[in-house]
């Protein structure tokens, strides 16, 4: 459910829109007003399946740009994020990744996001807070997200970092902290490493997913 915050995510975006770029909102039919509020303020909404993986395929298969950029709807770029993509768009590298910040104002907000900072420039690997953007060609080659109900972003980024290593700007995107502050910080951290750890070790991403939503159903 995103309709409370839609609206001010689109209108985020209205730099990046009047730069002739196009802004896709893809929702899962989900039973709010979230499509009808996007409408006035993006280039298309469409409705896909269930499942992040699936909404990002079906928004990348819309897509006419030789770049796509995937944003989570409660992810906000920063103002300078153009610029840095246009530097990315002259390199040598297939795919990157901004930094992240949380929203909220606590100290160990900032200190949760050094470290996923810190930890996905040493790893190569990019959550979907962190708004990954790859090139159509190399997207299309690797088949796009596997259709999988968690962990596709870090499946993606193991496969693009084959490619090549991920362009990291540094500039932040932010991503609203309400799950940290909801779940409270150091269940939530508990909880992503323990479902990671599970995940290397070779754990199915259905049972993973059937973890996550238990364990937010509890918070």
């Amino acid at each position: 459910m995103e309709a409370a915050g839609i609206e001010d995510t689109l209108r985020a975006l209205a730099k990046v829109r009047s730069a002739g770029n196009e802004v896709i909102v893809v929702d899962a039919g989900s039973s709010d007003s979230t499509a009808e509020l996007a409408r006035p303020l993006c280039d298309r909404v469409a409705i896909s399946e269930k499942g992040r993986a699936v909404q990002m395929n079906a928004g990348a298969a819309l897509a006419q740009g030789d770049l796509l950029l995937f944003l989570h709807a409660d992810t906000r770029l920063p103002p300078d994020a153009l610029e840095h993509l246009h530097r990315f768009s002259v390199s040598r590298h297939a795919w990157g990744r901004f930094d992240v910040r949380l929203s909220g104002d606590r100290l160990l907000y900032r200190i949760i996001a050094w470290f996923m900072n810190r930890r996905s420039r040493f790893t190569g690997i990019c959550t979907g807070d962190q708004a990954m953007f790859v090139r159509r060609d190399t997207f299309e080659a690797l088949g796009g997200f596997h259709p999988m109900p968690l962990m596709e972003d870090v499946e993606l980024s193991r496969r693009l970092c084959l490619v090549s290593r991920p362009y990291c700007i540094a500039s932040p995107a932010t991503t609203d902290s309400r799950r940290w502050e909801k779940s409270g910080p150091w269940r939530t951290i508990f909880l992503m490493w323990r479902l990671r750890w599970r995940y290397w070790r070779g754990e199915s991403p259905e049972s993973l997913a059937q973890a996550y939503r238990s364990d937010v159903r509890n918070a």
